[in-house]
């Protein structure tokens, strides 16, 4: 189970990247989308920037739901984050690692969110309705919900390395830089996280 573990997160993960068409996020997108072409066409940020940070988008929403877990509260840290690095984006060192920046964003401004107002832990199976379907779809979705619910086991510590290093393909070195801690503990983070993780999924699975 624990050599399946970084498949089984990319296809859970790759599920929470798509937007809805009327979501707020969608809408904070396409007005950011028209700034940078406008700054852009005024040299103010290069065409490289534009499309690096538009290409983060999915990075940031598997990263914030790793955070926050709960939708809404993830799209609301991307959109957050976008905003913020549209600001800051004249402090931004071309040439450096963009996505980092952006994470290192996104994980402050959860941060201090949290110190505001104490997010509630959603229920993992709450937000999957009954519905018409097939076995094999059925069965894939509990698994999924098995998933996710061996990974809100996990302490948030060791979640948030994982995500990033197993599901981003981070190094530990630039996931160290983005938690603001030393790459020995990223690494043992994650080694925990997959530990934890593969056991719970064998349990679930009947030690598949």
């Amino acid at each position: 189970m624990r050599s399946h573990l970084g498949h089984l997160l990319r296809q859970h993960y790759a599920e929470v990247v798509d937007l809805d068409a009327g979501s707020r996020l969608r809408q904070v997108l396409a007005r950011l989308t028209r700034a940078l072409d406008a700054a852009e066409a005024g040299h103010e940020v290069s065409a490289g920037f534009k499309a690096e940070l538009i290409d983060a988008v999915p990075r940031l929403r598997r990263y914030a739901q790793s955070l926050a877990q709960h939708g809404a509260d993830a799209d609301d840290l991307v959109q957050h984050t976008l905003l913020k690095a549209w600001e800051h984006r004249r402090q931004f060192v071309p040439g450096s690692n963009l996505p980092a920046w952006l994470f290192t964003i996104l994980r402050n401004g959860f941060f201090n969110g949290r110190r505001k107002h104490r997010l509630e832990v959603p229920d993992p199976d709450g937000a999957h309705a009954a519905g018409l379907a097939s076995a094999a779809e059925q069965e894939h979705k509990a698994g999924l919900r098995d998933l996710q619910a061996a990974l809100d086991r996990l302490e948030p510590a060791h979640r948030e390395a994982l995500v990033l290093v197993a599901v981003e393909g981070m190094t530990y070195e630039a996931a160290a830089g983005v938690i603001g801690c030393p790459a020995g503990t990223v690494k043992s983070r994650v080694s925990r996280a997959r530990d934890r993780l593969a056991l719970d999924l064998d349990h679930a699975f009947g030690g598949v």
